[in-house]
């Protein structure tokens, strides 16, 4: 067993100060006020320790994308390419493309899964199955209806947790409820569905939208749309890109207020260069080039992230600090708000980096801090920057700590 003293912790729920942590078989022993603890520390952890960061959707990092590379070398790059972020648990993501290659991404995670790679949880297919209309920079020519081949590829039972993105309008909903009967999770996404053809698809078991706001059909007087559905059904979860280049502050804003923090995920749809030096990426017959905090094909169109989730989470917490600040009678001269409203909007940002998307893939013991739960943590620094990150108790990024302050 090992023990940490730890200045702050949040456990998902509260914010404690002077607690011990102790980690002991790659789970949470137990956390206790340092005040009334008998345990001894071997290591301080100076900062914020919170759950660790949980991303459903990871197209790459560490210089590799999943679509070139299905290797279990590609896999360890990606991890540790977010790892140093705070991620802890993720869902390589495979953009539309043909079967053979959604076999050799499953293989991968199947065995990545088998040998209990940390950070690898399962799998994401964006794709296939999409409206040209709402493709982005999915390959118009590997779009297609769902055949019987990749049917088999999504309802494998050795690929830990399924997510698969698709087109209500693409698939029926009989064929929805017989995924969602195979435990695949179903989000809907780069779709130009109207409402009654998204409602249908979340009645036939759709739990959620990627990406909201992008690549989906509007929100307009007479044609609600997917947004519409994403902002009102409560049966649903939401992934957001909070990297200020794919969705306003304020469309950020309005989905806490409509969804709130138990079904609003951060996800960074990041490309390769995460975690990287890379500034440029061959794209189908393109290139994605990196210019500042944005990815861009060679035509001007947003390609992905170089989104981490440390980032995304100071993003979306100083956006809906300063809406609050906008609005609230409760600010001092200097014009900030009180400690404890500033904790709760953080608490919240960091639960919908971590407990929402957990409970959107359903993985038990992930997303809290509590005995019992799986020791995936991270610790944080007073401006919300990663400096060290912890999978099923082990450090795997970041300074190594001793009783030394860290």
């Amino acid at each position: 067993m090992k023990t940490y003293l730890v200045q702050h912790l949040f456990d998902g729920e509260s914010l404690h100060n002077n607690m011990h942590l102790s980690v002991e078989n790659g789970l949470i022993g137990s956390i206790t006020s340092a005040v009334n603890s008998t345990l001894k520390p071997s290591a301080v952890l100076k900062g914020l320790v919170c759950a660790g960061f949980i991303d459903t959707q990871v197209n790459g990092g560490g210089g590799v994308l999943f679509n070139h590379d299905q290797s279990q070398a590609a896999l360890r790059k990606m991890v540790q390419g977010h790892a140093q972020y705070g991620t802890t648990a993720m869902l390589p993501t495979l953009i539309t493309d043909s079967s053979q290659t959604m076999q050799k991404a499953a293989h991968a995670i199947a065995h990545a899964v088998a040998e209990s790679m940390p950070g690898i949880v399962g799998i994401h297919y964006e794709g296939p199955n999409l409206s040209l209309e709402k493709k982005g920079i999915h390959s118009s020519e590997q779009i297609r209806p769902l055949s019987d081949t990749d049917l088999a590829t999504f309802t494998r039972k050795d690929t830990g947790k399924v997510l698969v993105t698709l087109a209500p309008e693409s698939v029926p909903t009989d064929v929805i409820r017989d995924l969602v009967s195979h435990g695949v999770v179903v989000s809907l996404g780069h779709s130009g569905a109207s409402l009654d053809t998204t409602i249908a698809a979340i009645d036939a078991g759709a739990r959620g939208f990627t990406h909201l706001f992008n690549a989906m059909s509007g929100l307009t007087a007479r044609n609600p749309g997917m947004i519409s559905a994403a902002l009102s059904d409560p049966r649903v979860s939401c992934g957001l890109i909070v990297d200020l280049q794919h969705v306003h502050a304020q469309n950020c804003a309005l989905a806490y207020q409509c969804i709130g923090p138990q079904r609003l995920m951060l996800v960074t749809d990041a490309m390769a260069h995460v975690g990287s030096d890379l500034q440029t990426l061959p794209w189908l017959n393109s290139t994605i080039t990196k210019v500042g905090d944005k990815l861009s094909l060679n035509d001007g169109n947003l390609a992905g992230s170089c989104l981490d989730m440390s980032g995304s989470v100071r993003n979306m917490y100083k956006l809906l600090v300063q809406r609050r600040l906008a609005i609230s009678p409760k600010k001092d001269q200097q014009n900030t708000l009180p400690t404890g409203v500033q904790n709760d909007i953080l608490g919240n940002v960091l639960n919908m980096a971590s407990c929402a998307p957990a409970n959107f893939l359903n993985l038990t013991g992930f997303g809290h801090l509590k005995a019992g739960y799986r020791a995936d943590f991270v610790l944080l620094d007073e401006n919300i920057y990663t400096k060290a990150c912890w999978i099923k108790g082990q450090q795997i990024a970041g300074n190594k700590v001793s009783l030394k302050i860290v």
